[in-house]
């Protein structure tokens, strides 16, 4: 009976240690490199406590990252949330050749990022394809990836290609759990397609929603590849986010204290809205009714 109720601590044993390795052990590592500074000796930093934090808030280039980073949030997690839906709904439905679309639609998912930033800033270049047609359509040349007041919304327009599948999957894995009474009954009642969808597959949904939009806004916050591929930054810092500036602090200016204080900074960031998610989450949860049959007036 002993050994048996030390078995599961024996299964948590190696989940544990990883655990220890790969984020405890580098998280108090980077809270103590924060309160160092780098710039007067790489090999024998010396301790100034949080000098680097008040440094770091006192740094126009932070803020600009922060304000990129929480303009690209804003703009893609909402349609991260919203778009994919409509193509669940769509692939749903029982067409022909609906395993090829799925396939073709999921494709941007898997290919690796680095080859659609590349492929993305030969289509986005001042002579590249979609100037050429818009050209077409008589709308002038836009230059997206150099203009300051376009590039950033140009890199949306990429995150949210590349990642829309993937959403639309968890969206379709949830619809196909759906309870068909659900919608006869809304047929029975008179329901137009749309008042279906929004009295039915919306509040099925909806834990799926809050789901993704805390898996988006942590990828969203942690946006990297593209603008490095991309952009790299520019111009002028327009398109630099948080872990840019992380990745540019650390690797290309050696400034490992500074770096690291912004990690710390992204980590409260991301565990402050998590915890937001989460609770709107379970306040969602407790209190969403449930469908009515009642579609046809509308309530």
């Amino acid at each position: 009976m002993k050994l048996r109720a030390y078995l599961p601590y024996v299964y948590l044993a190696a989940p544990l240690a990883m655990l220890a390795c790969f984020f405890f052990a580098p998280f108090v590592w980077a809270c103590w490199i924060s309160l160092l500074d780098y710039n007067q000796d790489l090999y024998n930093p010396r301790f100034v406590g949080l000098a680097n934090y008040n440094r770091l808030l006192h740094t126009p280039a932070f803020w600009q990252a922060l304000q990129n980073t929480f303009v690209f949030l804003l703009g893609v997690v909402p349609a991260m949330v919203t778009l994919p839906i409509a193509l669940a709904v769509l692939l749903n439905g029982q067409l022909r050749g609906i395993s090829l679309f799925r396939a073709l639609i999921y494709l941007p998912v898997v290919i690796s990022m680095v080859v659609v930033g590349l492929t993305w800033k030969w289509l986005l270049d001042s002579n590249g394809l979609v100037n050429y047609l818009l050209s077409l359509v008589g709308i002038a040349k836009v230059n997206w990836l150099v203009n300051p007041d376009v590039a950033l919304f140009a890199l949306m327009i990429v995150s949210i290609w590349k990642g829309m599948a993937y959403y639309m999957m968890m969206y379709l894995a949830h619809l196909q759990n759906a309870e068909k009474e659900l919608y006869e009954a809304a047929e029975i009642d008179g329901a137009s397609t749309w008042q279906k969808h929004w009295h039915v597959t919306l509040p099925h949904l909806r834990p799926t929603m809050v789901m993704v939009a805390i898996i988006s806004t942590i990828g969203s916050l942690k946006v990297f590849v593209e603008i490095y591929v991309m952009t790299r930054g520019g111009p002028v810092g327009a398109t630099k986010t948080l872990v840019y500036y992380i990745y540019e602090r650390a690797f290309e200016r050696l400034d490992l204290g500074i770096a690291s204080a912004a990690g710390i900074v992204l980590m409260i960031i991301l565990i402050v809205l998590s915890l937001i998610q989460l609770k709107f989450s379970g306040e969602e949860s407790s209190t969403t009714p449930k469908p009515t049959r009642n579609l046809k007036a509308g309530v």
